[in-house]
This record gives structure tokens, sequence and C-alpha cells, in this order.
């Protein structure tokens, strides 16, 4: 614990970003559910409240991604993700609220119809260019791959007189025009925020735990742990991919935001905790696990998880609970980040799940 939260404060300073979102997102406890798992107890910080379209963590890290933009004179951003993306949704929001045009590459899976629902749904209102391609179900496309048809969208547009922007999914990696690791960054500065937060609760929690997909929010959590915390730990819940090459992702990026940060951390792969044990059966495929999760938090405190990050990371909390992972005595706040659009394209299985018994 080399530092204080203002001198990280001041560090992140030097890098420029623009007012998107509210700040601080609120964190409370979540009695009802604690008192239903007879475990630890659990606090929840809500960064699906953010306050861009329908709030998540995606809206921190593009606060400094538009700034980037703006520096560079870009008048159009490029982006990718799945069907559904929340980082593609949230980037056309931004991207439209600062004038810029949005194009995105929404990889989805060959078997699913490209309807105007969820966040497509409001790609479509925000009059984003969509360029819909296919992908495996349950899959996740490759960084490598979605980055040669951003350079081919690229160009395009360069062709065309306008400066693109191109930025990988989620903000994380740093490739594309996107030279530092911003979206990191800005979870460096969110860790700061939710510790002055618990702080004040009196209390410092044990662990941080959310949905890990691009990397970008676990490897800012990480630094910002190892920064400023002499004992929590950040627990990653993959959505997406597995253990091995993912962690690899997240350490290359917190690697990357110490290093732009000038803290020396020295950030190590024991450091980047991922369970990929919850997965089910892949990337954005819900099962029963998942819906009775959803109504479980829903019925004991009111708060909507999503199907594809949040639901998932809540399921793999109840088990670490249930597995003895945990002390009683542990204080452990799970990041809420967003993505509720994906639950209106996933209302049928939803609802089977739930109203038909197993």
């Amino acid at each position: 614990m080399p530092y204080k939260v203002p001198d990280v404060l001041d560090r992140i300073e030097r890098f420029p970003r623009v007012e998107i979102i509210s700040r601080p997102t609120p964190v409370r406890k979540l009695d009802r559910l604690s008192a239903r798992l007879g475990g630890p107890e659990i606090f929840i910080k809500r960064d699906d409240l953010t306050g861009l379209a329908f709030g998540g963590n995606k809206s921190r890290k593009l606060e400094f991604i538009i700034s980037d933009m703006l520096v560079k004179k870009a008048d159009v951003v490029i982006t990718w993700g799945s069907l559904q993306s929340n980082w593609c949704m949230q980037t056309a929001a931004a991207a439209r609220s600062f004038g810029l045009k949005p194009i995105l590459m929404l990889f989805k899976p060959a078997e699913t119809a490209a309807t105007a629902d969820g966040n497509v749904l409001l790609d479509v209102l925000l009059d984003a260019d969509l360029r819909i391609l296919e992908s495996d179900r349950g899959k996740v496309v490759k960084s490598a791959q979605a980055m040669e048809v951003l350079d081919e969208a690229g160009r395009e547009v360069r062709a065309q007189g306008q400066r693109p922007y191109l930025v990988p999914v989620g903000g994380s990696l740093v490739r594309g025009d996107m030279d530092k690791p911003l979206g990191a960054i800005s979870y460096v500065a969110a860790f700061a925020e939710l510790l002055e937060q618990t702080r004040g609760l009196g209390l410092e929690p044990d662990y941080v735990i959310h949905a890990t997909g691009s990397g970008g929010t676990q490897a800012g959590l990480v630094v910002g742990a190892q920064a400023l915390s002499a004992g929590c730990r950040i627990i990653g819940i993959s959505v997406s991919d597995p253990k091995g090459p993912f962690s690899d992702d997240v350490l290359e990026i917190g690697r990357a935001a110490d290093e732009a940060l000038g803290l020396g951390l020295g950030i190590r792969a024991e450091d980047v905790v991922v369970f990929d044990e919850y997965l089910g059966e892949g990337y954005g495929v819900v099962d029963r696990t998942v819906a009775e999760t959803i109504r479980l938090v829903f019925q004991t405190e009111g708060i909507v998880l999503d199907p594809v990050y949040t639901a998932k990371a809540m399921v793999g909390l109840l088990d670490l609970i249930k597995t003895g992972f945990f002390k009683p005595t542990d204080k452990i706040l799970f990041l809420h980040t967003g993505g509720t659009p994906a639950l209106f394209p996933n209302r049928e299985r939803l609802f089977n799940f739930l109203v038909k018994k197993p």
C-alpha cells in the first residue's frame, strides 16, 4: 500500500477526460441477501447508475477515451463488440453526445437474428452505422481478427476524407488509436472512489468481485488495489474466455496502466485472479442458474442484474460463498457493471426458465 488516494488521483488527473458520468456511484450493504446467504457481509457498488444511456462501467472508460478522440481531432469512432454489446452502445451514446459519428462492428452468432431489441434498438435510436458480422455461438471474437476488420473500416473512412479513431472492445487493450490504457486508468480512479466510500462506512473490502469481459475494468481495479489497499483482492468472474489467456490480457493491461501512471507497482501474474468456472455454455448464453440468480437479487434487494455479465458474476459469488472460499468475517464488495438492456433480447429464455419447472 505505497500510496494515498490523493497521490493516485493526482497522477490520474494528468490524463484529460470529459464529464460523462454521475459520481460517486452509490455503495450500500446488501442486508437481505447477506442474511439469506448466512455468509460474509456483501456490499454493492452501483456502476449501473453511471448515468450515460442505461449506465454501466463503460461510461467511466469513455470519459478518458472520448477526450483522447477530441484531442486527436477525430470525427468518427469505430469499435467492435458482440451484437448486444454494452460497450458499443455506450460508445455510440458518448460519441453522439460530443458530435462524433459512431461506426459499430457487431459480431452475431450465425443462428441469431439481428433484431432491433435491447442494445441494438438503442444503437438504431442513436443512428449508429451498424456493420453486422457473424461469429460462433457462445464464442468471443478474438481481438486480432476484430482489429483487422476495424482497420479496413478505418481505411474506408479516411478515403472519404474523415478522421477515424479506432478503439478496441471495452476500451481495454492498448490497440488501434488508443495508445494508453485509458479504460484501465478510469478503474484505478474508480477503486479510489469505492475505497473512500467504504472507509466512510467504517470498513475496507477484503474482496471486490465483478464480471470481467475485456479486461480493462479488472486491470484498473488490480492496479488501484495494489496502490491503495493493504489487503483487498480483486476477483474477476470471466463471462467470455478461459482464465489462462484472459489473465494474460488483464496482466498486460494492468502493467500498461501501472507504467502510464508511473506507480512502479510491479504487477505480478498472481495479482490477477480470474474464475472461469461460471461460463456455463459460453458468452451470452443464458441458463437456468443465471435466471434464478437474477430473480434472487431482484426479490431480495430490488436490484436488476443482466444475464450476460453481472448475473454470471453473482453466480460465481454465491458459489464461492457456498463452497467456503470466504471467511465469515470478510467484507465483499460486488461491482455492478451494468448491462441491463440485455435482459430484453433474452426475455423468452428467462421467462421459460423461471416459469417452467425443470
